[in-house]
């Protein structure tokens, strides 16, 4: 399976799904026009490391999503897919694509990269992270990530492309105190 660069925003988790499906990537789903300032700052971060593509649905909730991203974050990418290629029995969505269409949209787009996590489960685990919220919870607000479990952290750390020697120099400085 081929690896993507970018953040690749969604808007519902059956588009999540066709996209996690035919590529290696980060997805996130903004639940149609519920998205949330969180949701907004993630897409900035992304945007500042990796990288972020828009693909919405061809309809006017998923113009207003891109509008609103576009009026907060620079620098990021669209993939328009044409309307009547994504009609299913009862609306318009980006699940309903064929795979080559959704393939030779984001091909226009997206920057492959060598098949591999920035940090692996195993060197997560090797930062002390599991079994210490405190220290979780100083790596997440030093990264500007809010407050998270385990799970979640990993996702995010591997979304923005930290790697491990970063995280571990940061960490170093939380042991010496």
């Amino acid at each position: 399976m081929i690896k993507v660069k970018e953040l690749i925003v969604v808007e519902g988790k059956h588009d999540k799904e066709r996209i996690e499906k035919l590529f290696d990537c980060h997805v996130l789903c903004t639940n149609g026009l519920a998205i949330t300032e969180e949701d907004v700052k993630l897409i900035k971060m992304a945007s500042e490391n990796n990288g972020v593509i828009v693909m919405t649905d061809p309809d006017f909730p998923g113009k207003k999503i891109r509008d609103v991203i576009d009026s907060k974050v620079k620098n990021v990418k669209h993939v328009f897919i044409e309307k009547d290629k994504a009609i299913g029995k009862r609306n318009v969505g980006i699940e309903y694509v064929d795979d080559k269409d959704l393939i030779n949209a984001l091909k226009k787009v997206v920057t492959f990269i060598e098949n591999k996590e920035s940090i692996s489960w195993n060197e997560y685990l090797k930062l002390g992270l599991i079994k210490d919220k405190v220290k979780r919870d100083y790596l997440s607000k030093k990264l500007n990530l809010g407050i998270n479990n385990n799970k979640r952290l990993f996702k995010y750390l591997n979304m923005l492309g930290y790697q491990f020697n970063y995280l571990k120099d940061i960490l170093d400085k939380y042991d010496r105190k």
